[in-house]
């Protein structure tokens, strides 16, 4: 016979709505915010998050919702969570969820949906969502009992939050949610998934093609960033004298200012990196995932033996062929694999330097620039010495993505965050956001085209509104910067790709931001350093001047090698 207390609370919770019992899972499951806009399909949710201890954050597209989900989804490790009424508030969560799923980040999508009595038939906003989200997540479901909402939540996280992580979508039928369920629900106990070793057998045959080869080069992905392997290919670079490169999702796993990086690759064009691969005969690939980069700019003939370390085996790819797949953990496949290979190994490595020189110049070229509008080169420097190793910078889809990817050097992993699976733009403001509520304690800057920018500025009321103190720099050039490069590359010529602005200066400062306008090459430093350092919100506006784009390429385009 239970106490009066238990009988109490089997009582509350009987007697609690779905709403209630959703808020609770969602407790359960460790969930701090939900970003999102309420409609009138789930307002016993939004009212149910109140003293919760789950942080509504309210926003002013659902779009920049799903963008702050997946960017604290991937920095945390944990799912971010967003919020949406039915019909076209949760179709402007459909982008996010797409970004989420390509960039391999935990995200859970709620939406409200019409009554389980109409949904059957044209009705007043009812679509068919999981239909709608089905393609661009792991799982897309409706409830529609109460009692399945324990397990639909349960299933929701640990499929987002699995490895290989990505997005999840649970539609809630307004009647539903205000329905209570038949027992006493309880949210289910999280079963934690621990970390694989590899296969004793894949290793020793991992073992036999580095013991053949001459020339192996590391690609390191987000897979090792996610799995938090920094350490582990430190020691495996360092154990073999092997270079180590990076994708534009990998950046910082493997530090920049160790003498074997050399780099990101991922470029539109062979860049200086990918010469670090025209010589390699075998590719080691750690948590490489095919969506990051096409690999046919590394491995163009197909030829190159690969061994592949990752959680999840690899895409099928014709330029891709996996030689041996080690299957694990990747900080523990590394490891096995240089404590399996014999003593006094070396190989060829003698590129690196030279790569690694080339990529210093830009750099210096880009530091002594006095341009005015400033080179891609200058920005790309000046952002790099205002930033700490820790701090973080969200480079917004567009020209200064690609600056930002192939040149800025990248200390730690997840301190330099681009979409490249998806190669979304406007992610970058709603994602500072969620990023300096992941890390408080690290400063964050949002660098976007003007293009980019205004396609979700309205997100600068809410950082000013919910007092999330960052930094955006907008690179202003009254055009789509890529799209430009691209045309000009292809067809020798462009259209329809230019714009005005508005005073951004002033557009900042009519949300009660700060707004400054860099006017010189020897501003944009100081400035970065006075809005990174202030407590509040700030909007920079630096003209850049994007003709260093085609002269980028055709310096690579005349560069030679093998060196």
């Amino acid at each position: 016979m239970g106490t009066e207390g238990e009988t109490g609370a089997r009582n509350t919770a009987a007697a609690e709505d779905v709403a209630h019992l959703l808020v609770r899972c969602l407790r359960a499951e460790g969930v701090e915010y939900v970003f999102g806009i309420p409609g009138e399909e789930n307002i016993r949710f939004v009212d149910a998050l109140n003293d919760s201890g789950i942080r509504y954050v309210l926003v002013r597209h659902e779009q920049a919702a799903s963008f702050m989900a997946e960017i604290y989804g991937r920095l945390t490790g944990r799912a971010g969570v967003c919020s949406a009424t039915l019909g076209p508030g949760a179709i402007n969560l459909l982008l996010g969820a797409a970004d989420a799923m390509t960039n391999s980040a935990p995200m859970v999508a709620l939406a409200a949906q019409g009554s389980l009595r109409r949904t059957h038939k044209e009705s007043h906003q009812v679509i068919d969502l999981v239909s709608m989200f089905a393609p661009v997540t792991q799982w897309a479901a409706q409830v529609v009992c109460p009692d399945a909402v324990p397990e639909m939540t349960r299933k929701a996280f640990k499929t987002a939050q699995s490895e290989r992580p990505g997005a999840v979508f649970l539609a809630v039928p307004e009647d539903i949610e205000a329905a209570r369920p038949a027992e006493p629900p309880a949210p289910l106990q999280i079963d934690t998934v621990r970390a694989d070793a590899p296969s004793p057998s894949q290793i020793a045959r991992a073992v036999e093609v580095l013991t053949a080869a001459r020339h192996p080069v590391v690609l390191a992905g987000h897979g090792a960033a996610r799995a938090g392997a920094s350490a582990a290919l430190v020691r495996f670079a360092e154990r073999l004298d092997i270079p180590v490169a990076t994708t534009f999702h990998g950046k910082g796993v493997f530090p920049d200012d160790h003498p074997g990086a050399l780099g990101a690759v991922g470029f539109m064009r062979h860049d200086y990196g990918n010469f670090g691969f025209d010589t390699a005969d075998v590719l080691i690939c750690v948590g490489y995932e095919i969506q990051e980069f096409d690999p046919v700019k590394i491995n163009p003939n197909g030829d190159k033996r690969i061994l592949h370390l990752h959680r999840f085996p690899a895409e099928v790819d014709a330029h891709y062929p996996v030689a041996v797949g080690v299957r694990g953990d990747p900080s523990q496949a590394l490891d096995a694999l240089a404590a399996a290979l014999p003593d006094g190994l070396t190989y060829d490595s003698s590129s690196t330097a030279r790569i690694r020189s080339l990529l210093d110049e830009e750099l210096r070229y880009g530091r002594d620039n006095e341009a005015f509008p400033l080179v891609p080169q200058r920005v790309v420097a000046d952002v790099r010495t205002a930033l700490d190793r820790h701090d973080i910078v969200l480079a917004d889809t567009g020209a200064g993505k690609m600056w930002m990817s192939r040149l800025y050097p990248t200390y730690e992993p997840d301190t330099c965050l681009v979409s490249n699976g998806l190669s979304t733009m406007g992610f970058a403001l709603p994602g500072a956001i969620a990023a300096k509520l992941a890390w408080p304690e690290r400063r964050v800057l949002a660098m976007t085209g003007d293009g980019s920018f205004l396609m979700n500025s309205q997100e600068l009321e809410t950082a000013v509104r919910e007092r999330v103190p960052l930094v955006v720099l907008v690179l202003v050039d009254g055009e789509y910067g890529l799209i430009t490069w691209k045309m000009e590359l292809e067809l020798g010529r462009h259209s329809h790709t230019r714009f005005t602005n508005p005073d951004l200066v002033a557009y900042a400062e009519s949300f009660g931001a700060h707004g400054y306008r860099v006017e010189s090459a020897d501003q944009l430093l100081p400035t970065l350093r006075r809005a990174l350092d202030d407590d509040g919100v700030s909007v920079i506006a630096c003209p850049v001047d994007y003709s260093e784009n085609l002269r980028l390429t055709d310096r690579l385009g005349a560069l030679g090698g093998p060196f």
